[in-house]
C-alpha cells in the first residue's frame, strides 16, 4: 500500500461559525451529512457507512473554530492518519469556510476530494447554505 499524503480543500459556506461547529463537532450533527450513523463513547467516534465501521478519537477540538479526528486501529491506538474540520472566518467580510484536511493515496486524492464535495454539498443544504 501506498503512503498516504496529506491534501486540503476549503469550501465556502453560508453559516454561523456557531451553527456550522455543531454540525463538525457531535456525533447527531456528524450523522447528518458525513457518515450514515456516528456513535461515541467517551473520546472515541465510531462512523458507520453501509456496512463499513471506522474510529477515530477526537484528538483535539476547539469550541467553535475546529475539530481534529485521529483514525485508531482495532486496539484503539492511534494511526498516523486523522481528519480535521476547521471553520475559517475572514475579519473583514466575515465569509465563513470549511478546511478540511484529510490524508489519501496520491493517486486516490481526486476521488477522495470528490466524496468531500458531496458531503460538504450535503451539509450545506443541512444548514440552508446552498
Amino acid at each position: 500500500m501506498d503512503q498516504k499524503v496529506r491534501y486540503e480543500i476549503e469550501f465556502p459556506i453560508n453559516s454561523s461559525p456557531q451553527l456550522l461547529y455543531q454540525y463538525i463537532s457531535t456525533p447527531s450533527g456528524l450523522a447528518e451529512w458525513f457518515a450514515d450513523d456516528v456513535n461515541s463513547r467517551g473520546e472515541f467516534f465510531t462512523f458507520i457507512w453501509d456496512d463499513t465501521e471506522e474510529k477515530a478519537r477526537l484528538a483535539s477540538k476547539k469550541s467553535g473554530e475546529k475539530v481534529k479526528f485521529r483514525w485508531v486501529d482495532d486496539k484503539n491506538k492511534d494511526t498516523e492518519y486523522f481528519f480535521e474540520l476547521h471553520i475559517l472566518e475572514d475579519e473583514l467580510t466575515k465569509d465563513v469556510s470549511l478546511l478540511v484536511i484529510d490524508f489519501a493515496e496520491k493517486n486516490e486524492i481526486p476521488e477522495a476530494s470528490q466524496l468531500w464535495e458531496n458531503q460538504i454539498s450535503d451539509l450545506k443544504h443541512l444548514i440552508g447554505s446552498v
